[in-house]
């Protein structure tokens, strides 16, 4: 008799577990369907170490002009790197780019990217060279803050951070760009990156 009273007792709270349980699970595949997961952090690392490497050489340069071809080719290294890199582990986790958050993140990323090319363009005509770092930052920083609301929560905080060494970048002295560039563009991806891909699968 006591039997039967304990287990018509217990019986309600297992399926309440249970019920949670599966409320759980769908919450958190609905998260990450809604996510675009294939931002890589090792892909993050080595885009850092190429912005170190960039940095230390246009430091060298002797004229504006040839300390922004440095940077322009970092820039072309930088995205053959990520490019390659978000396939590679969209392709391991057997997941698309193009994917509906794949698509709200590229969507998201592009603008803020698309004003720093025209601003770059304007102020090299202008000869505003020393506000480069400063604008690339800021710009770099609110692409992936902005892209980064559709990915993982690492991201968009990274892209605060950039935001904020480029602000600084702004209000220091011309001879320190480089220095900042380092910072964000190398220290921060890497630093960033290393987190993604431990945390996040790569």
């Amino acid at each position: 008799m006591r039997s039967a009273r304990s287990s018509a007792v217990v019986e309600p709270v297992r399926l309440e577990v249970r019920a949670a349980d599966n409320l759980r699970f769908i919450r958190e595949t609905m998260e990450s369907a809604g996510r675009f997961t294939a931002v890589s952090g090792w892909g993050g690392v080595g885009m850092g170490v190429t912005a170190l490497t960039a940095a230390v050489v246009a430091a060298r340069q002797p004229a504006p002009v040839r300390w922004l071809a440095v940077w322009l080719v970092e820039l072309a290294v930088a995205v053959a790197i990520a490019s390659g890199a978000t396939v590679q582990k969209a392709r391991a986790s057997k997941s698309e780019v193009f994917s509906a958050a794949g698509r709200k993140f590229v969507l998201s990323f592009l603008p803020p990217l698309i004003v720093g090319a025209l601003l770059t363009v304007i102020l090299v005509h202008s000869g505003l060279f020393a506000a480069l770092p400063g604008t690339w930052l800021l710009l770099y920083g609110a692409a992936v803050a902005t892209g980064g609301a559709f990915s993982v929560r690492v991201v968009p905080v990274m892209g605060l951070c950039l935001m904020v060494v480029g602000t600084v970048a702004l209000f220091t002295p011309p001879g320190y760009g480089d220095i900042w560039m380092a910072i964000g563009f190398g220290g921060l991806q890497v630093i960033f990156g290393v987190m993604i891909a431990f945390r996040y699968g790569g």
